[in-house]
């Protein structure tokens, strides 16, 4: 079945270990099954974002402000993670999902011949516009302290993943070759520390594989690096470091399988034989080689070898022994699916086919009342899921949505402006909600009772 939604592919969180999502706690239902959650929402004066009574919300930052560094803030805010800098301030990294020309919104525009890092050029010699900003906000004043650029001359970085070594997993979600109107190959993964003030030497972790990334997230127990691939045949993979949390020192890449043909390696539930929702699959993995891919072809070998294809791998978030991962496309209906993977007693380690992994589909929304095209994800206090939504339509209508452990969705916010919601993750000490809203960029701090389960 072809949708427009699955036709019109190809445009487009953090982790945060510390809120945990507790495994034992979590059961499917079946879909169709709305829960009340903080009851209504109501409208926003501001005419930006409604929230239920007790939440409240302040934009924190925005698309062209100046920065410390003499900067603008660059435009198409996305994925963000939050590091905790000291009891009141809380370090922010976040993504701009820029292309090749759109110099005009980037951190360096009116600046032309400024001499920054960056990781390549456009055809007349200009850094490419993609890249990151760090930034220091006062929880208790609610205010930014201050922001600089951190990562320059990449290609639409999407979304990414926090470490538990204070870095910034920053993805592009774009396989341009050198040749094409740049200088270098693009599709990979950079490493940002979250105390960055300067930009950072941009250095690909080529070994994390070449395609069209969208998010990471890594086991704190092991050091291992979970990766989901933007496309409507992605595949889901892991990256076992040399040397654990050193990932620019290599490793080896692996794409998730079945251990058995109960079901198809298919979880896009869009025909044939689908995945039970809630039922468990014992998984296995499979090395990939020539994974710098030049062909852009490594989800197609890593299927045929067996890999399961997931329809169109968005956000993912690591809690408290398991991941959770947004497929957006993914379902009957096609309006997206929660994947969540279970790793092995002794993930990565011999013995692992003794005690494997497991996957199942956690959530499939079956109208768009649940939830519509989620993207970027992550947890709240009280062991909820927060998913933003990413409409395609001519038209959008996107929200916050809360997901509770037995599946349950329910509206934390509705958003006004036409444009998407991305990179949600709380700060350290679960008060505040970072959010953005894409372009016009917006960073939105939300204060609530994050805290308490809704009803």
């Amino acid at each position: 079945m072809t949708t427009r939604r699955r036709f019109m592919f190809g445009l487009t969180t953090a982790a945060f270990g510390g809120l945990a999502l507790a495994s034992g706690r979590f059961a499917p239902v079946a879909p169709r099954r709305v829960a009340a959650g903080y009851g209504p929402l109501r409208r926003d004066p501001a005419g930006v974002l409604d929230l239920p009574d007790g939440f409240d919300y302040r934009v924190v930052s925005r698309v062209g402000e100046r920065m410390q560094d003499g900067f603008v803030v660059p435009d198409n805010f996305d994925g963000m993670g939050s590091f905790a800098l000291d009891a009141r301030r809380v370090l922010l990294v976040r993504n701009h999902e820029l292309r090749v020309a759109q110099h005009e919104v980037g951190a360096l525009a009116g600046r032309r011949g400024a001499r920054v890092a960056s990781f390549d050029h456009d055809g007349e010699g200009r850094p490419l516009p993609g890249g990151t900003t760090n930034l220091v906000y006062d929880t208790r004043t609610g205010e930014i302290e201050s922001q600089h650029l951190t990562l320059l001359g990449t290609i639409r970085n999407c979304a990414g993943g926090t470490t538990p070594w204070g870095s910034w997993l920053s993805c592009e979600e774009d396989v341009t070759r050198a040749g094409e109107g740049v200088d270098r190959d693009h599709g990979w993964v950079f490493e940002v520390p979250a105390t960055a003030t300067g930009p950072v030497e941009p250095r690909p972790l080529k070994d994390m594989g070449r395609f069209n990334h969208e998010a990471a997230a890594v086991d704190p127990r092991s050091g291992i690096v979970y990766l989901t691939e933007d496309r409507d045949d992605s595949l889901f993979y892991r990256f076992l470091p040399a040397a654990r949390g050193e990932l620019a020192r290599g490793g080896r890449l692996q794409a998730l399988a079945l251990a058995t043909r109960e079901v198809p390696a298919d979880a896009r539930n869009w025909s044939g034989r689908p995945w039970d929702i809630g039922a468990w699959h014992e998984t296995r993995w499979i090395d990939l080689d020539e994974v710098e891919s030049p062909a852009d072809d490594l989800r197609l070998r890593g299927h045929a070898a067996g890999a399961v294809r997931f329809a169109r791998g968005e956000g993912i978030h690591y809690g408290d022994g398991e991941f959770f991962f947004c497929c957006t496309s993914g379902g009957a209906a096609g309006y997206g699916q929660v994947m969540r993977y279970r790793p092995s007693p002794v993930e990565g380690h011999p013995g692992e086919k003794d005690a494997p992994g497991r996957v199942q589909v956690f959530v499939e929304s079956a109208d768009a009342d649940m939830f519509n095209f989620g993207d970027n994800l992550t947890v709240a206090p009280n062991g909820h899921l927060v998913v933003c939504e990413d409409q395609y339509t001519e038209v959008v209508v996107n929200r916050l949505i809360g997901v509770t452990p037995d599946g349950s969705t329910y509206p934390l916010g509705f958003l006004h402006a036409q444009t998407e919601l991305a990179g949600a993750c709380f700060s350290p000490d679960g008060g505040t909600l970072f959010v953005n809203l894409y372009s016009p960029g917006r960073t939105l701090a939300i204060r609530g009772p994050w805290t308490t389960a809704p009803a």
